[in-house]
């Protein structure tokens, strides 16, 4: 049986070392057949250059330099076009998740099973960071047209017909466990605990997480336009319902002309009409980036491949 441990680098020079040496340790004593394959998505530090210390050193090591800053969910699907194991674990590189939990989600995928997830357990952030991680989960939950594992972690493991569906998906709008739920098979959720990061602080800013979420909410549902048309229906109930009043108010000689309320609703209906435009706008984004069929990702280098 041979392995193969996919991980997306990205401003990870200090990190790269210890991760190839903890994969390493856990690995040869798993199986002598496994492969690590590190994908740089171009941080702009020496992280490639750690990669192909490594990539000299252990023919284990695979490298995959990207020709720009693609994403971490390009980079991931970058590395399992390239992977040639039986099992394909996927790993962050920041150690938040311990290589030796490899073992654990091997012992369930034995099992029976095709997809093996991880739940994080004791999550290792900042208050802040925390906080809005829930309200991104809850969010992504409340948008979903499915239910959505609130501490589901990015470390995973399949098998390789799993591996080979997921690479046909051409979708230009990618989030990795949204898509790898998406292909199916029977899968289960280990838990696992979350560390701290090894060096460093994470990439994903509020902002960023906010873009991702919107990502989220209109690539995998259409919750955000049926909700644009029961809110224009909402707003036309009670339009007409106010509308029923004044006319009654005006018969029975107890009409006040009210401007101020009036420009209140104008402005209400207004901001509504556009955030509905801006939602379909949207969409209709979406559509448009993907009859381009540009290529997921550009591949710029790659070691022991």
């Amino acid at each position: 049986m041979k392995i193969s441990v996919v991980s997306p680098v990205y401003k990870a020079e200090k990190i790269v070392d210890e991760l190839v040496m903890r994969l390493n340790e856990v690995l040869s004593e798993i199986t002598p057949d496994y492969e690590i394959i590190l994908v740089e998505d171009c941080g702009g530090d020496d992280s490639w250059k750690r990669i192909e210390d490594n990539c000299k050193r252990n023919e284990h090591v695979k490298g995959i330099l990207l020709s720009r800053n693609f994403g971490q969910h390009y980079a991931i699907t970058a590395g399992l076009m390239e992977a040639s194991g039986d099992v394909i674990v996927v790993m962050d590189c920041d150690l938040q998740d311990d290589p030796a939990h490899i073992k654990k989600l091997l012992d369930e995928y034995e099992k029976g099973f095709d997809v093996v997830f991880t739940r994080r357990v004791g999550r290792k952030h900042s208050f802040f960071k925390y906080i809005t991680a829930k309200i991104y989960n809850w969010m992504f939950s409340v948008f979903s047209d499915k239910n959505y594992e609130l501490n589901v972690g990015s470390m995973t493991m399949f098998s390789s017909r799993v591996k080979d569906e997921f690479v046909k998906l051409k979708d230009q709008d990618r989030l990795y466990i949204q898509l790898l739920k998406w292909v199916g098979f029977k899968s289960t959720y280990v838990p696992v605990e979350h560390r701290e990061r090894y060096e460093g602080k994470s990439s994903y800013s509020v902002s960023k997480l906010f873009l991702t979420a919107l990502q989220g909410w209109t690539s995998y549902s259409d919750k955000l336009l049926r909700l644009s048309i029961y809110s224009g229906l909402v707003i036309s109930a009670i339009t007409l319902l106010v509308g029923i009043y004044i006319v009654a108010s005006y018969f029975m000689k107890s009409f006040q002309p009210g401007w101020p309320s009036l420009i209140v609703a104008i402005l209400f209906s207004t901001g509504l009409i556009l955030m509905s435009i801006g939602i379909a706008g949207i969409y209709i984004g979406k559509i448009f980036e993907q009859t381009k069929q540009r290529p997921l990702f550009i591949i710029d280098k790659k070691l022991n491949l």
